[in-house]
């Protein structure tokens, strides 16, 4: 349909215009905030709500509820990459430990901005029903942890450890617990403020029931078609196919989750940890290829993220609300988390920082404050807002205000726990080394007029497949390979009389100090060598010692596994 309307220039035409600017504009702006040091995640948000209607209203309201379907889409992406971290061996190492934090800091938020909720909006309207209403909606709703800026944070700063292990489950978990103490709550607003459904009062009961139904039967679900799923690639090794087969999936699991009511997040995840659990090896390859394919759901999911909010139209009732939501909620999160680390004799790591990755909120959040918007229509809160649009309005302010504190302070946590940099691979140590870092300046080179003896000697001492020649000043001349020693000692007699410099052959191939070790192991894998010599600079040309694959490959080796243990010992 929207193709079809974009063919005539219609609206269609005008939604891809919006997602392409939101796309490259979104990249942008995230680069921008990289480079001045903060997480990638605001920029996204910050494009959007410029894009938004509190900005120049380019992606309108119409349009993000056009794009609903993506959005679910984008967290159910979300919640699969978060099952995939969720390993059997974690659970059986700190399974408690897990269930004990989830608990505390949950409850904790849900007590806390509870209690302060309703202790503000009764002095606003003193009224105990509907102060207590409020309380309970907004504590339950507070219980909610957006998984995707702070996996994305921790993933950009390649994370490893306890801290990074603890995060993953508990932010996959929170939803959960979320849901079960909206369904609780949400059923006692709902008989303290008569309110009915169908002309049939809820029941606590009925709300149980349901909260039950979206959990167990997403949970269920996505178990089962991971199960497929596992089947399928068993059985299928192609390798082309596998990405299609695994979205495929994903996308039913998550079409099917919101046809029948069950929770989309709790679904996919469900998902991505039967898959990682069932396939230990193969499904290392299964998320690497999601995670290619999800940079730009990620990017367009934040920038709608920031265009959703329209922070202008508050009154000034709901953003003393909103900040008392605010700081409520961190301190309960930061309150509970570190009770919950001292109860569970989590690692210092944990309790001391587990608090600052959990004031994100987003998706999850936004969907329970949409369940009570339309629930609590018909209650009037202040004036001639009514509880439904209030607690969606601040949900949705707030959500901006977390979100774009909240990556911040998972940096901040990554780095002081000492996890941030743990998690990389040889590609990303690549990148931040040069050739000066990795080249061997005690290799063996000859002077251009070392007699033969002295070449055989070194080479009989010697592993090397090549060695430099340099003049009086240091300068390379040229190189002596084996290969090309052997012919040179075709004519017999001359042996005796040769030196280096008329064994040697010219050096076309060098690198600098300053080379990016990125560019020169890739220029050595494009002219298949295994080392290069490396001068000091191009102008000066003075030999300084000698690049080798097999160096770099034993030293990044040694330097990943050094880290990794680092990560290991922090647990």
């Amino acid at each position: 349909m929207i193709l079809a309307a974009g063919a005539n220039g219609g609206p269609g035409l005008q939604l891809l215009l919006v997602l392409g600017g939101a796309l490259f504009l979104g990249t942008v702006g995230a680069r921008v905030l990289r480079w001045l040091r903060f997480p990638q995640v605001l920029g996204y948000i910050l494009i959007g709500l410029v894009l938004g209607e509190s900005g120049f209203a380019w992606i309108t309201s119409h349009m993000i509820e056009r794009l609903s379907p993506f959005n679910i889409f984008a967290l159910g992406v979300i919640g699969f990459m978060i099952g995939g971290e969720l390993h059997r061996d974690a659970f059986k190492r700190f399974g408690r430990q897990f269930i004990i934090i989830l608990i505390a800091e949950g409850v904790a938020a849900f007590l806390v901005v509870g209690a302060l909720a309703g202790v503000v909006t009764y002095l606003i309207k003193p009224d105990v029903q509907l102060a207590t209403a409020v309380g309970l909606l907004l504590g339950a709703i507070s219980a909610a942890t957006a998984p995707a800026a702070t996996i994305r944070v921790l993933r950009e700063y390649k994370t490893r450890g306890a801290l990074t292990q603890t995060v993953f489950a508990i932010v996959a978990l929170d939803d959960g617990l979320a849901l079960v103490l909206f369904g609780i709550a949400s059923s006692i607003a709902a008989r303290l403020l008569h309110v009915s459904t169908g002309g049939k009062e809820l029941t606590m009961i009925a709300g149980l029931l349901k909260t039950g139904q979206e959990l167990l039967g997403g949970v269920a679900l996505g178990a089962a078609a991971g199960v497929g799923l596992n089947w399928l690639l068993r059985r299928r090794r192609d390798h082309d196919r596998a990405l299609t087969y695994t979205i495929g999936t994903l996308a039913l699991v998550i079409g099917v989750s919101a046809r029948l009511g069950f929770d989309t997040i709790l679904a996919s995840m469900a998902l991505g940890v039967m898959i990682t659990n069932l396939a230990r090896r193969r499904s290392g390859s299964t998320f690497e290829m999601v995670e290619r394919f999800a940079p730009p759901i990620y990017v367009l999911f934040f920038v709608l993220v920031g265009a959703h909010l329209h922070i202008g139209a508050m009154p000034t009732v709901l953003w003393i609300l909103a900040g008392v939501y605010v700081v409520a909620r961190s301190g309960g999160k930061m309150l509970g988390a570190n009770l919950g680390g001292r109860l569970a004799s989590a690692p210092a790591v944990v309790r001391k920082y587990l608090g600052m990755c959990l004031f994100c909120q987003g998706g999850v959040a936004i969907g329970l404050a949409w369940m009570a918007s339309g629930r609590f229509r018909d209650v009037m809160l202040f004036g001639d807002v009514n509880l439904g649009v209030a607690i969606m309005t601040i949900i949705t302010a707030t959500t901006f205000i977390v979100e774009l504190v909240g990556p911040p302070f998972v940096k901040h946590a990554a780095h002081k726990s000492g996890e941030a940099g743990l998690d990389v691979t040889e590609e990303d140590l690549m990148v931040s080394y040069t050739v000066a870092d990795m080249v061997d300046r005690s290799a063996p080179s000859f002077r251009r007029g070392d007699p033969v003896a002295v070449i055989l000697r070194t080479i009989a001492d010697t592993d090397a497949e090549t060695y430099p020649v340099v003049d009086g000043e240091g300068k390379l001349v040229g190189i002596i390979s084996l290969a090309h020693l052997k012919q040179s000692f075709g004519a017999e007699g001359l042996t005796a009389w040769l030196v280096a410099f008329d064994l040697m052959e010219p050096a076309d191939d060098t690198v600098t100090e300053t080379t990016p070790l990125a560019d020169a192991v890739e220029q050595m894998k494009l002219e298949h060598l295994d080392c290069l010599p490396v001068l000091s600079d191009e102008a000066d040309g003075r030999f300084v010692g000698v690049l080798e694959l097999r160096r770099i490959d034993r030293i990044l080796s040694q330097e990943i596994l050094r880290r990794r243990q680092l990560a290991e010992v922090s647990t």
